[in-house]
Formats: structure tokens, C-alpha cells, sequence
């Protein structure tokens, strides 16, 4: 073999694999960013998104109260730079209205969950403890992520139907529930877990005295009155209490839950570190079902 054909055969060879020898991450596109501004939605984000988005969550730690937030400039910067905001609406979360409106970027998409449920100021804010907000809210973020991550659509659309399968036991344990326990009356320190005891079928009541405690009000004498003698008259068979969010009239009445023997159930607002939505869900689901059982 002649020296030039042998160096046309190197120059070919070289053009032929050269493709191939090209860096992987000259190739990827860079992972999408996120922001939501509680840590379940920012976890559920991640698992639709999964290795193509980077996820920041700005409330999520459990022993903050969420009303009394206060974001930071490290949030303004990082939503400066999402592709995808995320907030719950109906006055949960207005901070984030705020924080949007100061670092304006016209190719944003901002997921809004009271939108996608036509909810409005005075509903109850609580949103993911409606699993139709949840179901919407996984939908409208994996049509956003395919918008804007093409290549990758058939990947959402795949873990979208894994989350989706993933939520079946806990709507199992909501129907068991609810078959044993629908009609039962119950009571909380405010309106935190109301679209869940919805979803169980069960009966809330002391509506007036959730509202003022949510909304950081004085209840009124006669909802103080009558939480009371619910409890000492065990009108009901059990309290849901914010674990995160308390003021010393729902602390007061948790003590006389104790006192009256009535089961009290522990509910939060932000996802408790270690699990995911599914778990924490199913984990205060079950606690109602063994309430109940006592």
C-alpha cells in the first residue's frame, strides 16, 4: 500500500468516527430551571423533570411558619433565571407575585395551581391536599416542560404516568377510609386539611373559628364556645392541628382534645424532609384511619 493511500484511509476513518468522539455535554441542552415556591410542588416538578431540570424550592422548612415568610434577594435571583415558576395562588403565597413582577422575563412560564382550578380569594388556599390540583398541576408542568424541552416530551410524558400510577395507593386508603368513616364529624384548628376530610367523606366543623385562626383573627366568642363543647361533648372524633402554625387559641384547644380524650392528628403545610408527596400524604391519611380506630 502506497504512503498516500494509506494517509486517505486515516483522514476517512477520522471523518467517519469523529462524531462520534464529539464531548456528551456539547451535545445536551442545559437542564431546565425551576422554581416553586413551596418544596411539594418543587418535588413533584422533580420528579416529572427528573435529570433534564434543576429544582429550587423557597418554602421548606418545616419548622417555619408559612405565613409569617419573608423572601430574600437569593430568591429574586433565582427566579430572574427560571424557565418555570410555580405558585399556589389565592393569597397563599402573594410574595410570589411579587418577586415575579420585580424580576420580569417574558419567556417564563409561571404555573399558577388556584388558576388551573378557577380557585379565588376566600377559597381555601390548601391546595395539595386536593389531589384534582395536584392532578392539574402535574399536567399544565409536563405540557410546560415539553413546550419548552422537546426532545425530551416522550420522557415527561413517561413520568407523568408513573406519578400518576405512584398516587393510586393513596387514593386507595382515601376510598377505604371513606367507606368506613364517611359522615363522621370532625374539627381542626384551622382549615389546613379541609379538602383531604372532603375527600374522606367526613363533616368539619367549627368553620368560623379555622377561618379566623388561618387568617390570623381573633374567633369569636361563640366559635370559641362552641369548638369547646364539640371537644368536652366529643361531638366529634377527631382534631386536625397545624403542627407548623399555631397561636395560643388553637394550642388551647389541641390541650383540651388531649384532656377530652379526643385523637389528635398532626397535619403540616410544607412537605417534612425524607419523603416525598406521596408518603407524606398516604403518612396523614393513615393517621386519620388509625384516629378513628381508637
Amino acid at each position: 500500500m502506497s504512503m498516500n493511500r494509506l494517509v486517505l484511509m486515516i483522514v476517512l476513518a477520522f471523518f467517519t468516527i469523529a462524531p462520534t468522539l464529539a464531548p456528551a455535554q456539547a451535545q445536551s441542552t442545559p437542564p431546565i430551571a425551576i422554581v416553586a415556591a413551596e418544596n411539594f410542588y418543587g418535588d413533584i416538578a422533580h420528579q416529572i423533570g427528573g435529570v433534564h431540570v434543576t429544582v429550587t424550592s423557597i418554602l421548606e422548612n418545616p419548622d417555619e411558619d408559612p405565613h409569617l415568610f419573608e423572601a430574600s434577594a437569593s430568591v429574586g435571583r433565582a427566579l430572574s433565571t427560571a424557565e418555570i415558576a410555580i405558585e399556589n395562588g389565592v393569597d397563599y403565597d402573594p410574595w410570589m407575585d411579587k418577586l415575579l413582577g420585580a424580576a420580569k422575563n417574558p419567556h417564563r412560564k409561571t404555573i399558577v395551581v388556584a388558576d388551573l382550578l378557577g380557585k379565588k380569594a376566600g377559597d381555601n388556599p390548601h391546595l395539595w391536599y386536593d389531589l384534582l390540583a395536584i392532578d392539574a398541576f402535574a399536567n399544565t408542568l409536563t405540557d410546560d416542560l415539553s413546550t419548552l424541552d422537546p426532545t425530551h416530551k416522550a420522557e415527561y410524558q413517561s413520568k407523568l404516568a408513573v406519578f400518576r400510577q405512584s398516587l393510586a395507593p393513596l387514593k386507595d386508603t382515601i376510598k377505604t377510609t371513606r367507606a368506613r368513616y364517611a359522615g363522621a364529624p370532625v374539627t381542626a384548628t384551622e382549615p389546613v386539611f379541609g379538602y383531604m376530610f372532603d375527600a374522606l367523606g367526613l363533616v368539619s366543623r367549627n368553620p368560623g373559628f379555622q377561618l379566623a385562626v388561618m387568617n390570623n383573627t381573633e374567633p369569636s366568642a361563640s366559635d370559641v364556645a362552641g369548638f369547646e363543647s364539640d371537644l368536652r361533648q366529643h361531638r366529634v372524633r377527631l382534631l386536625a392541628y397545624n403542627r407548623q402554625a399555631s397561636d395560643p387559641i388553637a394550642e388551647r384547644m389541641r390541650k383540651l382534645a388531649d384532656e377530652s380524650h379526643i385523637p389528635v392528628v398532626g397535619v403540616t403545610e410544607t412537605e417534612p424532609p425524607g419523603q416525598n408527596y406521596q408518603a407524606w400524604m398516604t403518612s396523614e391519611v393513615d393517621a386519620v384511619a388509625q384516629a378513628f380506630s381508637k
